[in-house]
Order: C-alpha cells, then structure tokens, then sequence
C-alpha cells in the first residue's frame, strides 16, 4: 500500500454514488476546483471516530487521501480533518496498518 498524502488546509466538497453492490465512488473537488473521482479503499478506526482512505479512481498510483466518517442522520459523510493533533494520530495508526498489511511489522 502506497503513502497517503493529505494536505490538511485543503477544502473538498464530497458527493458519493452509494450501490452496496458495486465500489463506494466519491466525487472530490480539490482547492483549484478539479472534480476526481474517488474509489473508497479502506476504512479503520482509531478511538470513537471512523476514517476512509481514498484512491483517485483514473489515477490509484497517485497518493489518497484519508477523511473522518461522520454520520448525518441516516448518511455518513466525509469531512476534511483539520486538526493537526487528529491528523497526526490517524497517520500514525494508518501507518502502523499499512505496515501490517505489507508484512513490515
């Protein structure tokens, strides 16, 4: 599994073809205002709040990007996370995952 880069300053609006037959798809637009379609990969936990990696569908060689899951009546929505303390803590634990995954630890 390859590094996930997120630029924590970076503002992305979130829309998502949800079929629980197919692969989860989200519509990302970045800070320049370019739409990418993005390929839910892996979701963990850490603590009481849920996050989802994300793979740029055109492009999976190309760094994700990881949001928190948060529930908004029935939905689950992904928000930016913005915090340096939080974002720190989750590469940390999504580093010590993918090490596992790739039979590094």
């Amino acid at each position: 599994m390859s590094d996930h880069v997120h630029d924590p300053n970076s503002e992305h609006d979130h829309d998502h073809d949800h079929d629980h037959d197919e692969e989860a798809v989200f519509v990302v637009t970045d800070e320049d205002g370019n739409e990418h379609e993005m390929v839910l990969v892996y979701t963990f936990e850490t603590g009481d709040r849920a996050y989802a990696v994300l793979l740029d569908r055109n492009d999976p060689e190309d760094d994700g990007v990881i949001f928190r899951i948060e529930e908004e009546g029935d939905d689950e929505v992904l928000v930016n996370i913005e915090d340096d303390q939080e974002w720190e803590q989750v590469m940390k634990v999504y580093e010590e995952l993918a090490a596992k995954e790739n039979g590094n630890a």
